[in-house]
């Protein structure tokens, strides 16, 4: 069976989100030394120092168009991570994974609102089995609503923004460009807040070096390429759902690494998950890009 240009995208943005999942203990242990805006800050610089020769090579396609481009998805991606780490500081993680994970609700919502087109059946029923796999990946027995989670809430439609904005620009612009302007515009950002809001005591220890370079360059300047490459391929609806995933890889390599162990409820959740993205990858098609 042939492999059609989409899967073979789908298949490289389920990579990254492999690596965003699998990174996920590694962040956390760094942060413990390092605040994460700092931490941001750095990570993003770095990888934006890595993609310099790359850029280079693709300087004739430096525009200010699309720079303006990468600088407002790059700004939709930093109010991701700030609205996530303010929120997490008033609700528990569990209630902001399962509230992250509605921008797989929001981004075809999104698409629809703008296309004047619903997501096809087996689309919409991927959607629903990895929304409510999310919810018994992440909640608990009782799910209560604060402040907290309205900011992730807000986080989970600026990531959802993210998503939607790069399948909107990439088949129109280069990759390398527009990767190094939203990365370089989030290290910007995160510095400045840095600054502006009160930090504790910077800890450069070897676990947080070791963390800024494992997810500086696999993490961040290749995992931000390879997607906004590959979105020139898939659809955003398709996108969100290959990351619904994140907290599932998250999940294994808390496994692994930590020693985290997943309840049945967790596993079932993680299955729904897998299978909404396996229901919507089976019953796709290579045309759906143009309908975006």
């Amino acid at each position: 069976m042939k492999i059609t240009r989409t899967q073979w995208a789908d298949f490289s943005l389920l990579l990254v989100t492999l690596v965003w999942g699998s990174t996920f203990v590694i962040v956390k242990w760094a942060i413990a030394d390092l605040p994460p805006f700092p931490f941001l800050a750095i990570r993003f610089f770095l990888a934006f120092l890595s993609l310099l020769p790359f850029l280079w090579f693709q300087r004739a396609h430096i525009s200010k168009k699309t720079v303006l481009k990468g600088m407002a998805v790059g700004v939709f991606l930093f109010s991701g991570y700030i609205w996530q780490t303010l929120g997490l500081q008033y609700t528990t993680a569990s209630n902001a994974g399962f509230i992250t994970g509605l921008s797989v609700v929001i981004v075809p919502t999104l698409v629809a609102m703008t296309t004047k087109k619903l997501p096809r059946p087996s689309l919409l029923l991927g959607i629903i089995s990895a929304l409510v796999g999310l919810a018994l990946l992440s909640l608990g027995d009782h799910f209560q609503f604060n402040k907290g989670d309205l900011m992730v809430l807000i986080c989970a439609f600026s990531f959802a923004l993210h998503i939607f904005l790069v399948g909107r620009y990439a088949p129109q612009t280069n990759a390398t460009v527009l990767a190094s302007a939203q990365i370089l515009t989030v290290s910007i950002l995160s510095g400045i807040f840095s600054v502006i809001l009160p930090q504790p005591p910077l800890h450069f220890s070897s676990t947080a070096w070791l963390g800024l370079l494992i997810t500086a360059v696999p993490a961040t300047s290749i995992a931000f390429f390879v997607q906004t490459k590959m979105q020139q391929f898939t659809t955003s609806t398709h996108t969100a759902l290959i990351f619904s995933m994140e907290p599932v890889f998250a999940a294994i390599s808390g496994f692994f690494l930590a020693g985290e162990v997943l309840s049945i409820k967790g596993l079932l959740g993680a299955g729904l998950v897998l299978g909404g993205m396996l229901i919507a990858e089976l019953t796709g098609s290579d045309n759906e890009r143009s309908s975006e």
